[in-house]
């Protein structure tokens, strides 16, 4: 799994609650925001936008990945996920989780954050295995999250560069 800098990986959390904060969710009252950051250091984000016609509506890491794509990126290296819930355990839904798929490789982290998350940059944050990062911050990789997923390699194609 691609390690990141604890300055790293704090300006990608930050940047996916500002997306959080944007979110257009006036049904559900549940607003999600998603960061991406490609390979030359890019962060990309997107949030959840809602609409009177359900199905119309888009969640937040799809926002992000055809924001990023149609900027000309397609090569992730992590991604952090926030919602509202004091705990981190919001996951992207099963359509997201294809969709990221695309476009991770399996090693790739996904970082889901609390809405909790302290103001000033963690000390923990060097090490999300303490007891403490974990009531703020879980890491998962895209393989961990989509176990035995279908991807541009099932079908003999090589994923974005």
């Amino acid at each position: 799994m691609t390690s990141l800098s604890a300055p790293e990986l704090d300006k990608l959390i930050r940047a996916s609650l500002t997306y959080r904060d944007r979110a257009y969710a006036p049904y559900s009252k549940f607003r999600v925001g998603a960061a991406l950051l490609t390979a030359d250091g890019q962060i990309f984000g997107g949030c959840n936008v809602e609409n009177a016609s359900y199905g119309a509506g888009i969640c937040a890491e799809r926002t992000a990945v055809v924001k990023a794509v149609s900027e000309g990126q397609n090569k992730f290296i992590a991604v952090a996920v926030s919602s509202d819930v004091p705990s981190p355990t919001t996951s992207p839904c099963g359509i997201c989780r294809q969709f990221l798929r695309e476009f991770l490789s399996p090693e790739v982290p996904i970082y889901f954050v609390s809405s909790q998350y302290p103001s000033e940059q963690p000390s923990w944050l060097n090490s999300l295995d303490g007891d403490e990062a974990k009531n703020f911050v879980v890491k998962m990789s895209m393989e961990e999250l989509l176990p035995n997923s279908f991807g541009p390699d099932n079908l003999g194609i090589e994923g974005p560069k």
